[in-house]
């Protein structure tokens, strides 16, 4: 796509699909995909959790843990062996694995999507239609079974909003954390009540990923942070005693960017890493999906110097030691992502990360949950290395995924290499989620 195309694309009502016809013609015919099997005898059930695991840090006192971290680093913390095992379990010896081991397929992180239906209405936000039932247990003990025999060791909830049913969530972190997963929770946080957080951390979660766009809410634009604020100190307050990190998920929209400023700044008190997203249209038609047309997110040609002044002050908040999962590599092409500067980057989808959706069906990543191409079910996947490789020399491009960008570079050797040698020069010190982390080359 050129400048220009991308100019027309952002001062005209937003394209129902940002992929060439020809592929989203592939993608989604025919119009349904096959069904999970069933499996003879009654439906699997997840075990019951038992609470609290950790009785004396439930009752351990954590009154004069600071609610902002100013005195000191705000980001320091103190690791035990028993959490760094787990990161490691979770993602370095599954990463060993996936380049060792025979064949394409050997998935690092999974996005297992328990909920496709939400709380909340984003209007940049396609990934819910509330006509769509939760995954039953059957599901996803099937989904986790599937995947402890895989090399996957990251288990990502998703939704919609994951806790519309904390129960659920609380057997599925359980389970997963008993066979060894390293747990992602991400909520926007209007659900996540004391009893559902201490529940949570004591079954096993390893990170929550907090969606906050905005201090005050606005029309558009609901995920407020002064709406889950009480939640949010009792959230940071225990991940000193439970070992789980939080972070600010937060998507650049047109009319949030002085927001975006203010959130970075709030995480930085709070010694939160943040992550930054570029607000993007769906990739392929989403039917369900009703602010398409009349959008007051989406980033029109006007917003570009405006957008580019916002992205160009987290580079230097990067520069100057606030965390970011964001390189400033990667924050710069923002920059030339949202001009229509596209590029490929050697997206890892249906090779290290693989999406389970409610129904139990795979698709190779997020943006691709709506497509009706048939890439198998759990305990059968049918991903293929060449049909991959055609769908991403289109669909790659128009992607600005970050956590997929990361794990991209994990699959470049020289910036492996590279990234080992800076670390250890440093002693190790600082290290964050991305492998070019604040680094511009």
């Amino acid at each position: 796509m050129s400048e220009q195309e991308a100019s027309d694309r952002s001062t005209t009502p937003a394209w129902s699909f940002r992929v060439a016809p020809s592929l989203h013609h592939l993608l989604t015919t025919p119009a349904s995909r096959a069904a999970l099997p069933f499996q003879p005898g009654a439906p699997q059930q997840l075990p019951d959790p038992v609470f609290p695991q950790h009785h004396g840090l439930l009752i351990a006192d954590d009154s004069r843990l600071s609610k902002r971290r100013m005195d000191v680093d705000p980001y320091r913390r103190g690791w035990s062996a028993p959490l760094i095992y787990r990161v490691l379990r979770g993602w370095l010896f599954p990463y060993i694995k996936s380049r060792v081991l025979p064949g394409d397929f050997h998935p690092i992180i999974a996005y297992l999507f328990t909920e496709w239906k939400c709380n909340l209405d984003c209007q940049y936000c396609w990934a819910f239609d509330n006509r769509v039932k939760g995954m039953t247990e059957d599901t996803a003990k099937r989904s986790i079974d599937w995947l402890h025999s895989t090399s996957c060791r990251v288990l990502a909830l998703m939704g919609g909003e994951p806790l519309l049913r904390p129960a659920f969530v609380h057997k599925v972190v359980y389970y997963a954390a008993k066979k060894g997963f390293w747990i992602y929770v991400p909520t926007n946080g209007r659900l996540m009540k004391p009893a559902v957080i201490d529940r949570l951390a004591d079954a096993g979660m390893a990170v929550v990923n907090l969606a906050v766009d905005v201090v005050q809410e606005k029309p558009g634009l609901p995920k407020g942070f002064n709406a889950i604020r009480p939640f949010f100190e009792y959230l940071v307050r225990k991940q000193y005693k439970y070992g789980y990190i939080v972070f600010f998920n937060i998507n650049i929209c047109r009319n949030n960017l002085e927001d975006v400023r203010q959130l970075t700044e709030i995480a930085h008190d709070y010694g939160l890493i943040t992550d930054y997203h570029i607000n993007e249209s769906p990739m392929i038609a989403e039917t369900h999906f009703k602010h398409l047309d009349e959008n007051s997110t989406f980033i029109r040609r006007e917003d570009w110097p405006h957008v580019e002044e916002t992205i160009d002050w987290l580079i230097d908040k990067n520069r100057g030691g606030y965390k970011m999962v964001n390189s400033i590599q990667r924050l710069g092409q923002m920059k030339d992502f949202i001009r229509g500067k596209l590029q490929e980057w050697n997206c890892r989808a249906g090779q290290n990360v693989v999406v389970i959706r409610v129904d139990g069906t795979l698709a190779p990543c997020f943006p691709m949950y709506s497509a009706s191409y048939d890439w198998g079910t759990v305990e059968n996947q049918r991903f293929d290395a060449r049909q991959l490789g055609d769908m991403k020399k289109d669909c790659q491009p128009h992607c600005f995924s970050t956590l997929n960008h990361n794990l991209a570079f994990c699959y470049n050797d020289r910036r492996v290499i590279r990234w080992g040698i800076r670390q250890a020069l440093r002693g190790f010190q600082g290290v964050s989620g991305s492998f070019d982390q604040n680094s511009e080359d």
